[in-house]
């Protein structure tokens, strides 16, 4: 009787999720916005510092609240509950790499980037995977998004695994998206991952315009490294173009998509000229100088 129960309650709140499909994108802001700003360790502040500029010169009307977080630089590090409570009060935030310590200390065995994600409820993880036009790479014309979760002892429940379909749904709607792909390891993992696609088959029900696949994680193994470049600190080397675009995609977010169209549309004219590229896209030129050729791309 117990479990019966339970299985109608997991039900009854799928079936909320799912009637809440997006449609139609959410209604455009107006005036100021006040957004977080966690700078992040190693390169973090030079690149954040990259969009402050680039964001100033195209009037994008943003006030940034900058709080500095840190695990390997305690003493310089604000309190995690002032930053929180900043995420909390604003709404939106932009986040560099909170570097993890090398050795732990402490009883709870969890970082800041966890305990951030777990107090704020950050439950998707959305990768924008896009080749930049007149860059050419191993991998070229890519164009698609991931909407993500992971977690690390394999947690499987029918109402997150709906949950996180729905935002992927969602998510292409708002976005003109024509295809989600539910990425999984049901080959192996017959009963944890086949219930997640079943939910996704259920959740794609209420999204007739969209086509649902499915894909083995084995398949499905393009992934990029996330790191603080911390060697590159103070030596004007890094690229800022990857914090650059997220800030777009946060600007999008909050329907400002004139802004966000207009910095991307800089960033990919100084790409595309081939003139003005850092070390690490097989140029020579600095974190200033690519970050002044979009301003002047701006003016």
């Amino acid at each position: 009787m117990a479990a019966s129960m339970s299985r109608t309650n997991v039900l009854k709140k799928s079936a909320k999720l799912c009637s809440l499909a997006v449609t139609k994108p959410v209604s455009k802001p107006a005036g100021r916005h006040t957004v977080t700003l966690v700078p992040g360790d190693g390169v973090g502040p030079e690149m954040m510092a990259s969009v402050q500029q680039v964001f100033k010169t195209a009037g994008v009307p943003i006030n940034f609240e900058e709080h500095f977080l840190s695990e390997v630089h305690r003493s310089q590090s604000a309190s995690y509950e002032t930053v929180l409570e900043s995420f909390k009060r604003n709404g939106v935030g932009l986040k560099g790499i909170i570097s993890s310590p090398h050795t732990f200390q402490g009883t709870e065995l969890q970082t800041l980037n966890m305990k951030l994600r777990r107090d704020l409820d950050l439950f998707a993880n959305v990768v924008l995977v896009r080749s930049l036009p007149g860059y050419v790479t191993r991998h070229n014309n890519l164009d698609f998004c991931v909407p993500g979760v992971i977690e690390s002892l394999k947690i499987v429940t029918a109402v997150k695994s709906k949950r996180i379909a729905k935002f992927a749904f969602d998510y292409a709607m708002r976005h003109n998206r024509k295809k989600v792909t539910a990425v999984h390891k049901a080959n192996i993992m017959k009963l944890a991952d086949g219930m997640f696609l079943k939910s996704c088959e259920e959740v794609a029900k209420f999204y007739p315009s969209i086509k649902l696949e499915n894909m083995i994680i084995d398949n499905c193994c393009m992934q990029g490294a996330r790191h603080s470049f911390a060697t590159a600190v103070g030596k004007n080397i890094a690229n800022p173009t990857a914090v650059l675009l997220a800030g777009c995609n946060m600007l999008r977010h909050m329907s400002l998509d004139f802004h966000a169209q207009q910095i991307e549309t800089a960033i990919h004219k100084v790409v595309k000229g081939g003139k003005t590229r850092t070390q690490d896209m097989g140029g020579y030129a600095t974190t200033v100088d690519f970050t002044n050729a979009i301003v002047n791309s701006l003016q």
